[in-house]
C-alpha cells in the first residue's frame, strides 16, 4: 500500500471499487482527491469521522451512534478507515441494493461483532439515533415508541423474540424485508434529518 499517500488513486484499487460499486471512475478518482486535502495520511481516524459526522447533525449529539456507524465500517478494525473502507461504506448505505444496507445494517446492530444481535444491542443502537433526534421531533412520536426503551421493545416484538434470545443476520435481513415497520424503526436517519441534508445539497 505504499501508494496511499500519493495523489493518484492504484489502478487495483479503483478497479476494485468500480466491480464493488456503482461508483464512476471520475467520480472516485475526484472523491479520492478531496478525501487526501481532508485526511493527508489517506486514513480517516475515529475522532476525524465523529467530527465529519458532527456536522451534518449541528443540531444533535451523532456521537455515539458515529462510533458505531465507523465500527461497522472499519472492516479489518484498525482504528481508522482507509478510502476503500470509505467507499464500500458510502455505497452500502446510499447507492447499495435493499439486501446489502440491510447486512450493513445488520453489522451496525451486531455491537460486539459475535454474529448475532441481542435486545440489549438493539437498545444500545436506538439509543444512540434517539440522541440525534431533537426533543420537539420526540414529542411527535407515536406514543410506543417516543423513548428507546418503546422502540427497542416495539422492534424485538416484531421479530417475535423473547427477552433473552438472540437474532441471526438471516432472520434479521428477512424479518426486515417482511416488514416494513422494522425498517422504518431502525432507519437512522429521523425523516427530518433526511430533509436537512437534502437542503444542504441543494
Amino acid at each position: 500500500m505504499g501508494n496511499s499517500k500519493s495523489g493518484a488513486l492504484s489502478k487495483e484499487i479503483l478497479e476494485d471499487l468500480q466491480l464493488n460499486t456503482k461508483f464512476t471512475e471520475e467520480k472516485l478518482c475526484s472523491w479520492y482527491q478531496s478525501f487526501l486535502k481532508e485526511c493527508p495520511s489517506g486514513r480517516i481516524t475515529r475522532q476525524e469521522f465523529q467530527s465529519i459526522y458532527a456536522k451534518f447533525f449541528p443540531e444533535a449529539d451523532p456521537k455515539a451512534y458515529a462510533q458505531h456507524v465507523f465500527r461497522s465500517f472499519d472492516a479489518n478494525s484498525d482504528g481508522s478507515l482507509d478510502f476503500k473502507e470509505y467507499v464500500i461504506a458510502l455505497h452500502m448505505t446510499s447507492e447499495g441494493r435493499t439486501n446489502q444496507k440491510l447486512e450493513w445494517a445488520f453489522s451496525l446492530y451486531d455491537v460486539d461483532g459475535n454474529g448475532t444481535i441481542s435486545k440489549n444491542e438493539v437498545l444500545e443502537i436506538v439509543t444512540a439515533i434517539f440522541k440525534m433526534i431533537s426533543p420537539e421531533d420526540v414529542k411527535h412520536l407515536p406514543e410506543d415508541e417516543n423513548t428507546p426503551e418503546k422502540r427497542a421493545e416495539k422492534i424485538w416484538g416484531f421479530f417475535g423474540k423473547k427477552d433473552d434470545d438472540k437474532l441471526t443476520e438471516e432472520e434479521f435481513i428477512e424479518g426486515t424485508l417482511a416488514n416494513k415497520e422494522i425498517l422504518r424503526l431502525i432507519q437512522f436517519e429521523p425523516q427530518k434529518v433526511k430533509e436537512k441534508l437534502k437542503e444542504k445539497k441543494q
